[in-house]
């Protein structure tokens, strides 16, 4: 007699938390560092939700994040599943590639030096 596993129905499947892998927190964190050496950013906080996972990015601990980098699943086949978010719920970048999205915020930190 073969003992089989039971097979899940397919539907009925318990869904991970979305979360950013080790490449993409690897540039999150560079752009960080950059921009907290500079004085800008000075805290961080990451959600692992179930359907988005969030980096927010705040100025002093306990205000509203000035950005937050979001990444969606479900967004990579139409606008891809990469954005970045500020402070007023304003859309300012949104791709499939985190590295093209985040250069928005690199612009910022290039400043003319008097």
């Amino acid at each position: 007699m073969n003992v089989q596993s039971p097979t899940p129905f397919p539907g009925n499947r318990a869904s991970e938390p979305v979360a950013f892998q080790r490449p993409e927190l690897s540039l999150i964190l560079g752009l960080y560092g950059r921009f907290v050496a500079a004085g800008e950013w000075r805290d961080y906080g990451i959600s692992s939700l179930r359907d988005v996972a969030v980096f927010s990015i705040f100025r002093r601990t306990a205000e509203h994040p000035l950005y937050r980098i979001e990444k969606r699943p479900r967004l990579r086949t139409k606008q891809g599943m990469y954005a970045v978010i500020g402070m007023d719920g304003q859309v300012l970048k949104r791709g499939h590639d985190l590295k093209t999205v985040l250069r928005v915020l690199e612009r910022k930190l290039i400043r003319a030096v008097e």
